[in-house]
């Protein structure tokens, strides 16, 4: 497996781009200035950002709508100063508009990302070899992978059955899944994830065999209860999920007796270490 730390700053090899992790919304928030002196180098990467953002906002860009601060230590000094930072997205745009030679491999990159996706809309086999791809290089097994998108196909009818009871939004999703967690693990997605330290992947991913059988358990189970009962909006909905989430608690107490072994685990699938950097806002 690769044993790098997979987020934007492997695309500054080199350079030090300081973020902050929020746990909350799941993205990071970058440096502008560390960003600017990887795409451009400038002598002074202060002024050559608040010029260009002098700029950005006399353009109307939305770019300058998104720039937050947040007190980030300085390798000077190591005191904590407010500093511009970016989302993920947001550095994204930044590479787009800074006008530097240095930017091109960067712009170049983004581009070749750009065309994956077109051509993904014309072929969407293309978009599935490439996640197959991906987890083969991560060190998964063709069966790992296998499951993995039957896996994936299931939460599908899943929320095509939620939808179809009266749930529409994301976020709605997001309550009902909870509750079908707590029921069986005692822990919300978001908990779950912090308790196996991981933060943008993927939690099934980072599941042990039987923490992955719970999960299918608890969802099929609200999926057959959903539609025999035919539960209507999110109180009804939310009512259907933990009982689909007991059925799965009942057999973490069966597994968890018989085996005598803790059907939770904190390991994970990465083969790296986050360093957890408190904000001091």
């Amino acid at each position: 497996m690769n044993n790098k730390l997979e987020t934007l700053t492997n695309l500054f090899e080199g350079k030090e781009i300081r973020s902050i992790w929020d746990s909350e919304k799941e993205d990071y928030y970058f440096s502008v200035v560390d960003v600017i002196n990887a795409l451009a180098n400038p002598k002074e990467p202060r002024k050559y950002w608040n010029d260009l953002k002098k700029k950005l906002r006399s353009e109307g860009s939305e770019l300058s709508e998104k720039i937050g601060q947040l007190k980030m230590k300085s390798p000077k000094d190591g005191k904590n100063y407010l500093t511009d930072t970016l989302d993920t997205e947001g550095v994204f745009r930044l590479i787009e508009s800074v006008p530097s030679p240095n930017a091109e491999p960067f712009k170049l990159w983004l581009a070749k990302l750009g065309k994956q996706k077109v051509d993904e809309v014309f072929d969407p086999s293309k978009g599935i070899d490439q996640m197959i791809d991906f987890y083969l290089k991560k060190g998964y097994s063709l069966e790992w992978i296998e499951a993995r998108i039957k896996a994936i196909i299931n939460r599908k009818k899943l929320t095509k059955t939620w939808k179809e009871n009266g749930i529409n939004s994301n976020a709605e999703y997001a309550i009902l899944t909870n509750e079908i967690y707590k029921e069986w693990s005692g822990m919300t997605a978001g908990e779950y994830k912090r308790f196996k330290k991981i933060r943008k992947e993927s939690l099934r991913d980072n599941m042990t065999d039987i923490e992955v059988l719970l999960t299918d358990l608890g969802e099929l189970t609200t999926r057959e209860i959903a539609k025999t009962k035919k539960p209507q909006g999110l109180d009804e909905n939310i009512e259907v999920a933990k009982r689909g989430g007991k059925v799965a608690k009942d057999a973490r107490n069966s597994y968890e007796k018989a085996t005598n072994q803790i059907a939770l685990s904190s390991s994970n699938s990465l083969n790296n270490k986050y360093i957890e950097h408190t904000n001091t806002k």
